[in-house]
């Protein structure tokens, strides 16, 4: 069984089906069954479950994509370390990150890493960052940043910066009448307030939504978006409110939003770079972190 099947493989697995992943991958359908038996007939056992719909593994699939996992990152290491070894600052660095908060870091920590490491190649795996650490745990990514709460045992954390969340609040909405700007307050005090939401899939819409749990709340909502640069500019044209991190709240606009720190936050998180605990991180990772811990707002 080659690198090849395994492609193969792994992409019928994201895919669902033979026949969308006949399609991702530019064969037919017959070829790509053909190359499946084959490594199956090399494995000694079916690694698909083809009753399922969408299709899914047998016992003896999981364990043959666990196994190619494991292979992957012993290779990724090995690779890292004979870097090391070359003292090579060349290669790909894979970094996980939520769109929005590429829009803020990218500007400022591209060009120094770039001047560093000249090398290097940065590759985005941009997500939302509920879905970050999976794509660490996949091997999908090398390093990932987000805001998060450290839980997984797997995982290494390393504290970047802390994360306060605050409430946008157009100039004339009734809380903005009702509460000078900058006043700490429970979201509880917008429960009348329109939203503009970050869609599911993002972690400040897993924070907030945990927040109206507890408050008993179900606010009115404008619409839900991917960017919060898209909240902002309609809290700043339109009489609705939006929660995002202090990062994001932009002084410049309070002409058009109040903005409210947040108390009694349910979930707090803070933003952090993550990685691999055995994973072998080569130079220049280890300069990215440095020059992500070392960076000021």
């Amino acid at each position: 069984m080659n690198d090849k099947h395994i492609l193969y493989i792994m992409t019928i697995l994201k895919e669902g089906s033979f026949t969308a992943a006949a399609k991702k991958l530019y064969i037919t359908q017959p070829s790509l069954s053909q190359i499946v038996k084959a490594a199956e007939a090399s494995l000694g056992a079916p690694i698909f479950d083809r009753s399922s719909d969408p299709i899914s593994l047998t016992p003896a699939g999981r364990l043959f994509i666990d196994a190619t996992s494991q292979i992957t990152e012993i290779n990724e290491n090995l690779k890292r370390q004979i870097q090391d070894l070359n003292q090579n600052e060349s290669g790909i660095l894979r970094l996980g990150i939520a769109v929005q908060r590429a829009i803020h870091l990218l500007p400022k920590l591209y060009p120094p890493f770039s001047s560093r490491y000249p090398h290097v190649r940065i590759k985005l795996v941009e997500c939302g960052s509920v879905h970050l650490e999976n794509c660490i745990l996949e091997n999908k990514a090398d390093i990932a940043y987000m805001a998060t709460i450290p839980k997984n045992i797997q995982l290494e954390y390393r504290l970047i910066r802390e994360e306060h969340f605050v409430l946008l609040a157009n100039s004339e909405c009734s809380l903005a009448r009702r509460i000078p700007n900058h006043t700490p307050i429970d979201i509880s005090e917008a429960r009348n307030e329109c939203f503009i939401n970050c869609k599911p899939g993002h972690s400040i819409h897993q924070a907030q939504q945990a927040m109206f749990l507890t408050r008993g709340m179900d606010p009115a909502v404008a619409f839900e978006t991917d960017s919060i640069e898209v909240g902002k500019a309609t809290v700043s044209a339109y009489p609705a409110v939006m929660m995002c991190p202090d990062v994001y709240a932009d002084p410049s606009a309070e002409s058009h939003y109040h903005i409210y720190p947040l108390l009694n936050v349910d979930t707090p998180r803070h933003f952090y770079a993550c990685y691999k605990k055995d994973s072998h991180l080569n130079s220049y990772m280890k300069g990215f972190l440095d020059m992500l811990t070392e960076l000021k707002d």
